[in-house]
């Protein structure tokens, strides 16, 4: 597997890149614009061109983005709907012009209705965007959840009857979190448990749909259905899980990205001193991957 980052876009796009070289990184995860906005300024084409070139230079690979926190593809509230999907059409969009692999999202909450009911708005949504740009590559990349509240996704029945609505479409892919696999009650601390989550998810979606994973450790215990990251090893899950993930061949040349807790809140617009969190989490799962 390919170990990597979220790396803080501060300073420009192609500083995210710099920033995953200086950590070391073989796979980046980014955001495009400012998360919790619904509007990011239009990308500069002088950025575009130094992200990518940055990122040919580099080797690293896939990169993907994280969509904005506030698109919502299950809401029913007709204000909300309308801005969450010019949001999600924007960061398609933009993954596209940087040549991205896909955009992450998680699938949406219910405001209202069933869960079918939001399963079926989510692919309605997908299916929106897929019509309004049909010649992009970038892939949409369904992010399995936690379960918190009504959040949809936190089953692999959610994720299957997404890919169900939409004629299980190519362009779509999963991105499995180890944090929220455990939260949501796939217990893959046990080598059983490991096994049995992966079987269910190949038998229910197929694991030729993952595209990448999120690396991180969970404060809360199995079936807590709340989402707090933790360093990798520090937590619930504790190191096993992430060594019989990064040497589970079936895998083998996936992207495994932490999104854990930064040593510094803020990153400083053309700083590039690396993270000692970062660091951290990064070697140990260095250490596991190349340990026997």
């Amino acid at each position: 597997m390919r170990i990597g980052a979220h790396m803080s876009i501060a300073g420009g796009i192609a500083k995210a890149v710099d920033r995953a070289v200086v950590h070391g990184c073989e796979a980046l995860q980014i955001f495009t614009k400012n998360a919790s906005q619904w509007r990011g300024k239009p990308l500069d084409p002088g950025d575009v061109h130094a992200f990518r070139t940055r990122i040919e230079e580099t080797g690293i690979t896939p990169v993907v983005s994280h969509a904005s926190y506030l698109i919502n593809l299950a809401t029913t509230n007709s204000v909300l709907r309308k801005q969450s999907l010019a949001a999600f059409v924007d960061e398609i969009d933009r993954a596209e012009a940087l040549g991205l692999l896909g955009v992450v999202i998680h699938p949406g909450t219910c405001t209202s209705g069933s869960e079918e009911d939001g399963l079926r708005l989510i692919a309605d949504a997908i299916g929106h965007a897929f019509k309004a740009r049909p010649r992009v590559r970038a892939m949409v990349i369904l992010e399995h959840t936690a379960g918190q509240g009504r959040t949809l996704g936190h089953r692999v029945e959610h994720l299957a009857a997404i890919l169900g609505h939409l004629r299980g479409s190519a362009r779509v892919g999963v991105c499995l979190d180890t944090c929220h696999l455990v939260a949501s009650g796939y217990d893959i601390t046990t080598e059983a448990g490991y096994a049995e989550t992966f079987d269910t998810f190949d038998r229910i979606v197929g694991l030729d749909r993952v595209k990448v994973f999120h690396g991180n450790d969970s404060k809360r215990p199995c079936g807590s259905r709340v989402d707090r990251h933790e360093h990798i090893g520090r937590g619930c899950l504790g190191e096993e899980p992430f060594r019989r993930l990064l040497h589970d061949r079936r895998f083998a040349g996936l992207a495994i990205l932490i999104e854990t807790e930064k040593a510094r809140e803020g990153q400083k617009a053309g700083t590039l001193e690396p993270d000692p969190y970062d660091l951290q989490n990064l070697g140990t799962l260095r250490r596991l991957r190349d340990s026997k």
